[in-house]
C-alpha cells in the first residue's frame, strides 16, 4: 500500500501557514520526524527582487526559446540518512487554489524543466543544491503555466490492518516543493491586476460575523492573495485591529473568487466603516464600505464597485446596505 503524505505552506508576512495548495520553506534541520525533509528557493530574477511572492516561488516571463536557471536548497531535517529523488510535477489553478497533481504528473511546463542532481542522499541536518534549468520551446503557445519541483522521501511502516495477508507493510511518501508561475510569449510580461467587485457581511451557522470580498483578476498573471480588513466607527465609536484575510486563495486570469474575514463572535453587529487591503506580491487593492452583519446566518445582496488604478496598486469604494 502506498500513503503520499505532502507537506503544503505558504508564507506570507514572513509566517509560515499551512494552506492547501501552496509549497514549503524548510523547517529546523533538527526536526526528527522520519521522512521529514524541507526545501527552499535561493534566487529570484532581478526585474523581480522587490516582489515577495518571487523570493518563495519561481514567478517569471520568459519569451519563446529562452532559457533560464534556478537553484533550489533540499535540506535532510530527520535523524537518518535520506535518499531523495526531486522532479517537476503538474500543477492548475482551479476554485481559488493552487492544486498540485498526484505524483510524477506531466504537463506542458513540466516537460521544459529538468534538474540536475535529480537525486541525493543526504546526511541528517545535511542540505544539497539543486539547479533547475527551464526551456522554453520556440513553438510554444503564449499564457501562463503552473508546475511543482518537488522533493521526494519514501519509507516502509508497519500495516496496522491486521487482515491484510499480502501486504507487510505502508510505503510511506512524504514531498515538499516549490510553486512554478511561468508566463511565456512575445511583447514583454502580461501586467498583473485585479478588482475588488463586492463586499458581502455574512453569519457563519457558529454565530462568527464574516466579510467576503468577491475578487477578480483582470491581469494576466496569476495571484496569490494576502491582506487584511480593519472595521472603524462602530457602534459606540468603537475600532478594531486589522483581522486577516483567510490565506490560500489563488486566482488564475480572469478567475473571480471569494476572499473571506472571519471575525470575533464578540463583534458587534453594526453598521461598521469596513476597508479592506488586499495584495498579491507589489500589485494592492482597497476597497471601503459600510457594513451591518446579519444577527442570524445568512448572506445578504452583495454590491458591486468600481476601482481605479493609481501606481503600484489599485483603490476602491462601495456601500452596503
Amino acid at each position: 500500500m502506498r500513503r503520499v503524505l505532502t507537506t503544503l505552506a505558504v508564507l506570507v508576512a514572513g509566517i509560515l501557514i499551512p494552506a492547501t495548495g501552496a509549497l514549503t520553506a524548510p523547517a529546523r534541520a533538527t526536526d526528527s520526524r522520519p521522512g521529514s525533509i524541507g526545501i527552499r528557493l535561493l534566487d529570484a530574477p532581478t526585474s523581480e527582487q522587490e516582489n515577495p511572492r518571487a523570493r518563495i516561488y519561481i514567478v517569471d516571463y520568459l519569451p519563446l526559446g529562452a532559457v533560464i536557471h534556478r537553484h533550489i536548497e533540499v535540506t535532510n531535517k530527520s535523524g537518518s540518512e535520506a535518499r531523495l529523488t526531486v522532479y517537476p510535477g503538474a500543477a492548475s489553478v482551479e476554485n481559488g487554489t493552487f492544486n498540485v497533481a498526484a505524483g510524477h504528473t506531466h504537463n506542458d511546463l513540466t516537460t521544459w524543466i529538468s534538474l540536475s542532481p535529480d537525486t541525493l542522499i543526504l546526511p541528517p541536518g545535511a542540505s544539497a543544491p539543486v539547479t533547475a534549468t527551464i526551456t522554453v520551446p520556440r513553438d510554444a503557445s503564449p499564457g501562463e503555466r503552473y508546475a511543482g519541483i518537488w522533493a521526494e522521501t519514501s519509507s516502509t511502516v508497519a500495516s496496522q490492518d491486521t487482515q491484510d495477508t499480502q501486504d507487510k507493510g505502508i510505503v510511506e511518501v512524504n514531498r515538499v516543493g516549490v510553486r512554478v508561475y511561468l508566463a511565456v510569449g512575445p511583447g514583454g510580461p502580461p501586467a498583473p491586476n485585479f478588482a475588488i467587485d463586492s463586499l458581502t457581511p455574512e453569519r457563519l451557522p457558529d454565530g462568527r460575523p464574516v466579510l467576503t470580498a468577491q475578487v477578480h483578476n483582470t491581469g494576466g498573471r496569476a495571484l496569490d492573495m494576502s491582506g487584511e480588513l480593519t472595521l472603524t466607527e462602530g457602534p459606540g465609536g468603537l475600532n478594531t485591529r486589522p483581522f486577516p484575510a483567510k490565506l490560500g486563495t489563488t486566482l488564475a486570469p480572469g478567475q473571480t473568487e471569494p476572499v473571506t474575514v472571519v471575525l470575533d463572535s464578540q463583534l458587534p453587529d453594526g453598521p461598521w466603516k469596513a476597508r479592506i487591503h488586499l495584495k498579491s506580491g507589489l500589485t494592492e487593492q482597497s476597497a471601503q464600505a459600510t457594513v451591518t452583519f446579519p444577527r442570524h446566518p445568512g448572506t445578504p445582496a452583495p454590491v458591486k464597485t468600481t476601482s481605479t488604478a493609481s501606481r503600484n496598486y489599485l483603490t476602491g469604494a462601495i456601500g452596503i446596505a
